[in-house]
């Protein structure tokens, strides 16, 4: 389906008068956007360096450059040294591993404008004429989005501090120069986005901080990358990511550069061609402001995130946790309110933390970060200890420390030296957790002494607009002695297969219950973000070791509701489906099929009835009692974007009256 015939189905959903008025606003911004192109094209908006001329911020950042002796000693003590000169040693080879690449090494100069995985190129132009998406072509703008967050310089920061050698200042230099030249304001794809350019101006500051005194780069380079650097406030101030239905991580984003680069620049205020009225003083201020604001829009009363997703639940921890560390050093403090919802927000990944310390990938998941300052080109999108070890030290809490043990450089950079406890110092692990319930997010985590299972029943993202949602109510993760038995299949990919990207959200891909080939919520093949609510799924009961649950889904699709109960013991985990019909004397439909995704790496083998499954060891027995047929076939899972593994799917069918009953049991 054509862009142009999306947008008309989309106009005649609309009351007539809202599809007028939408009609003549995008007149209104076309003409808007017709004259700024020609204008950009002819007399580019770049700032004079010369305006920057002796500019040093006295702000404070969230690491102090005058202990960078203790850091590097402490990153030798924690045998980090070794690793991190390696990554910088592949930065400056231009080696990157980037959204499911693989190692590739890019050229002698980076390829800003292009998705180097598909060979694609966006042109440069008048940021607001450049399409970012076409879903005939497998082109990912995330990949030169990716590599422009510029999230390795803090690698190449770090290895200047720990060898002192000027080819790592030098690197920065030019890599930000050729940016600049191949990036004016407003004229390449690098500028579509504004969480992107948001968070690029926080890793560049990063790097400023790192680099600041070395003898080997000259006034002139700092002037020219300050006047870029102001350049992105005002144009994040006037492009602003709060106009859709809900606000998002994207918004949070704009806010969090909004916020990184008020504090940098301070009482300065320059005026020039192409900047906004705003100052980095209003920047900050409204910054502020609005990300107190949108912690109690975006995080629920339990501590979860709206969005639905356990990955941008992480991606949203960091755009809380950053401003509130890097305003605490400059003597600005957010309110206690927002403080503690914070802290349910780590709250909630330490109780969703499996066994292996991993988390469950559920709803959409992109790799996204803001500021990688430890284990870059190494770190796990479904580990969430890092933003633990964080947490530990931001609220002094051991039950955090020792979840995120793993990860204290994380902690290092981000909450200090100050707060942190001796480098080296044994913890021990975090003791077993009890189950949980996150009500307002829709999980629910059951444990035994051996096993771990989350139960995924509730609410789509953004209050049902569903854009990062999946069609995953009822299903769960089960993982036994550490091993992941059952797993959700993950997200995969976005716009560069909208195919692809569907089937990973679908309900058949989904540790559930599909009926008659039916989605659990409808959607449009060609909408990538938009699934709206109808399952309207309930918790009906939760206690330790049990759990029962309910959705709406196939209400209005074949007229039932789908139950699911967990009975969750020792040593065992039964299921219990059945379909109920939304009416009495509603013609009753009882055919149905349970899908099981295993975990890479599982071996499955039915043989009468039964399915014996091995992982690593474990051994899991399946049985079922009103199966009609049973079926393996092969399937995918995709454990970070981009990224695909091969896996075994089990199918069950059922039709009997009582429903299907399934036995789990391991030893």
């Amino acid at each position: 389906m054509s862009t142009l015939m999306m947008k008309v189905k989309k106009l005649r959903r609309m009351p007539l008068h809202a599809a007028a008025a939408k009609v003549a606003e995008k007149a209104l911004d076309e003409t808007r956007t017709a004259y700024l192109s020609i204008r950009h094209r002819l007399a580019p908006a770049v700032l004079k360096p010369s305006l920057f001329s002796g500019f040093r911020s006295r702000g404070r950042f969230l690491f102090d450059p005058q202990d960078k002796e203790r850091y590097a000693e402490l990153l030798r003590k924690g045998g980090a040294d070794t690793e991190i000169i390696r990554q910088a040693d592949r930065i400056c080879a231009h080696e990157f591993d980037l959204l499911g690449s693989g190692p590739v090494t890019l050229g002698e100069r980076l390829p800003w404008h292009e998705d180097f995985k598909t060979g694609f190129r966006w042109e440069p132009r008048y940021y607001k004429r450049i399409r970012t998406v076409d879903l005939s072509n497998r082109a990912d703008v995330k990949v030169p989005w990716e590599l422009s967050r510029f999230q390795h310089v803090f690698t190449l920061g770090k290895a200047y501090w720990l060898t002192g050698r000027e080819a790592y200042a030098l690197e920065f230099q030019a890599q930000l120069d050729d940016w600049i030249h191949e990036n004016p304001p407003e004229m390449s794809v690098n500028w579509t986005c504004a969480m992107d350019v948001a968070i690029r101006a926080v890793n560049w500051i990063a790097g400023i901080y790192f680099f600041r005194d070395s003898p080997s780069l000259p006034e002139a380079f700092w002037d020219r990358l300050h006047a870029s650097l102001y350049r992105h406030g005002g144009f994040i101030m006037d492009n602003l990511e709060n106009t859709g239905e809900h606000t998002g991580n994207h918004y949070l984003s704009n806010l969090a550069g909004l916020i990184g680069l008020g504090l940098y620049f301070g009482d300065i205020e320059v005026r020039g061609k192409g900047i906004s009225g705003s100052s980095p003083k209003e920047w900050l201020a409204y910054g502020i402001r609005e990300t107190e604001r949108e912690m109690f829009v975006q995080v629920n009363a339990d501590g979860s995130n709206y969005e639905a997703s356990t990955s941008y639940h992480r991606l949203v921890a960091e755009l809380f946790v950053l401003p509130a560390v890097w305003c605490r050093s400059n003597g600005i403090e957010f309110t206690p309110d927002y403080m503690k919802r914070l802290e349910k927000m780590h709250e909630f990944m330490l109780d969703l933390m499996k066994q292996d310390g991993r988390t469950p990938v559920v709803g959409d998941a992109d790799d996204g970060r803001v500021m990688i300052a430890s284990g870059y080109g190494r770190w796990a999108p479904a580990d969430c200890r890092h933003m633990l070890a964080v947490a530990g030290e931001l609220f002094d809490r051991d039950d955090f420390r020792a979840a995120g043990r793993l990860h204290r450089e994380e902690a290092m950079w981000i909450a200090g030296l100050s707060t942190l406890r001796p480098y080296a110092a044994p913890e021990r692990a975090p003791s077993s957790r009890p189950s949980a319930a996150y009500p307002d997010g829709g999980y629910y985590v059951l444990r035994s002494s051996s096993a771990y299972c989350l139960v995924r029943c509730g609410e789509l993202s953004f209050h049902g607009h569903g854009a990062h949602s999946h069609n995953d109510q009822l299903s769960f993760e089960l993982q036994v002695s550490g091993q992941d038995i059952f797993v959700d299949p993950g997200a995969y990919i976005y716009s560069a297969d909208y195919r692809l990207r569907n089937l990973f959200r679908s309900t058949g891909m989904h540790n559930t219950v599909q009926v008659g080939g039916h989605e659990q919520n409808d959607f449009d093949e060609h909408e990538l973000f938009l699934m709206r609510e109808q399952t309207f799924a309930r918790c009906d009961a939760f206690r330790e070791g049990f759990f029962a649950g309910s959705h709406s889904g196939y209400a209005g699709k074949c007229g039932v509701i789908h139950r699911r109960v967990f009975d969750f013991h020792e040593g065992e985990l039964t299921l219990s489906d059945r379909l109920d019909p939304v009416s009495p004397g509603a013609e009753e439909i009882r055919e149905f099929t349970a899908s099981f995704m295993l975990a890479p790496g599982a071996a499955a083998a039915q043989t009468d009835g039964i399915v014996l499954i091995r992982q690593a060891g474990v051994t899991i027995h399946m049985s079922f009692e009103g199966a009609s047929a049973i079926q393996l076939e092969d399937s995918w899972v995709s454990e970070r974007y981009g990224v695909r593994r091969a896996s075994r799917l089990i199918r069950v069918r059922s039709s009997r009256p009582e429903g299907l009953s399934t036995r789990i049991r391991w030893k």
